[in-house]
């Protein structure tokens, strides 16, 4: 019998003093089996902090022809496009075609995610931003994840002030060219 997704639900409270952005979010989040706690983790850091009008998960890993997150503006154009995890030099070659934007989120070592993508053709490489974050901080983070999460998430100056169900953590968030 194939285990089915599983659902989470987050209640954030954002405030990323560097853009300017403060919102109260209610995020359902469906989790595959074959995903870890640190990526839908980070797939949800990502979400808040590229928040902005017409953002949105995909379908997920069924959504083969979508990033893990993606900003749409009122016209249905696609704004942004967000991988989360290790994507392929493919993906985001078709993601910078696609979109004005493309960012990777990452809970792995940044230099093992970038080093495939050496001598690959990716448009625009230039222009993508790879983030990632203190070693240690999502193995941290969770182990206190639960179904119902609360979250606070701040962030100053690249800094990541992170309140999860009553625990607090910090990263700095570290940009990286990706090309």
């Amino acid at each position: 019998m194939a285990i089915g997704v599983t659902m989470y639900t987050f209640d954030i409270q954002l405030a990323d003093v560097d853009r300017g952005v403060y919102e109260d979010l209610s995020v359902r989040v469906a989790r595959h089996p074959s995903e870890t706690d640190a990526f839908m983790l980070t797939r949800v850091l990502a979400y808040a902090l590229e928040y902005e009008e017409g953002i949105a998960f995909s379908e997920g890993i069924s959504a083969t022809d979508e990033p893990a997150v993606l900003v749409r503006d009122l016209t249905g154009a696609l704004v942004a496009w967000i991988e989360v995890g290790a994507p392929d030099a493919a993906r985001l070659h078709t993601g910078s075609l696609a979109g004005a934007r493309v960012a990777v989120y990452t809970h792995r070592d940044p230099a093992k995610v970038a080093a495939p993508w050496a001598a690959k053709k990716i448009h625009r490489a230039g222009e993508i931003s790879l983030y990632s974050f203190d070693s240690g901080f999502f193995d941290a983070a969770t182990a206190v994840l639960e179904r119902r999460n609360t979250m606070t998430v701040s962030i100053t100056e690249r800094r990541l002030y992170l309140d999860l169900n009553g625990s607090s953590f910090e990263s700095d968030v570290h940009e990286v060219a990706a090309g």
